[in-house]
């Protein structure tokens, strides 16, 4: 599927901004880092835009942030399908060792029961260590 069919899938605005980031993020076909989609941006970067843009498709649900550490903030695609569902609550595997990082979407995410009273709204799992090449 291609950027616009993305956005028009969406129902967002299609802008020069939006349709770099999704190319950028379908061409790598792994999670990047803001300067890594900057790269791939050309003209169409501006920090103040790239945010805007960033909180638009997150929120749509085209695409999702997985925050490593204080420093570390990558961005991954989600996988956008004509009958398609968002499943953006999914575990991430950082490798210490090369720095990759997978998406694992098909480990389930744990369930944690909530106090009466409480609402979940969101949650971010990382889990580090090395990585299948990097353990050989």
């Amino acid at each position: 599927m291609s950027a616009l069919e993305i956005l028009k899938q969406h129902n967002i605005k299609k802008t020069p901004g939006r349709i770099a980031i999704i190319k950028s993020l379908k061409e790598s076909k792994r999670p990047l880092c803001e300067s890594e989609i900057k790269a791939g941006m050309e003209e169409n970067y501006d920090r103040i835009t790239f945010y805007r843009n960033i909180q638009t498709l997150s929120q749509a649900g085209v695409i999702h942030k997985i925050v490593i550490d204080n420093t570390t903030i990558l961005y991954a695609l989600n996988h956008c399908e004509e009958h398609h569902q968002h499943e953006t609550l999914h575990p991430h595997f950082y490798c210490e060792v090369c720095h990759k990082v997978v998406c694992l979407e098909d480990v389930k995410k744990p369930d944690f029961p909530l106090p009466s009273g409480y609402t979940y709204s969101s949650s971010e799992i990382v889990i580090k260590g090395k990585c299948k090449m990097c353990n050989k």
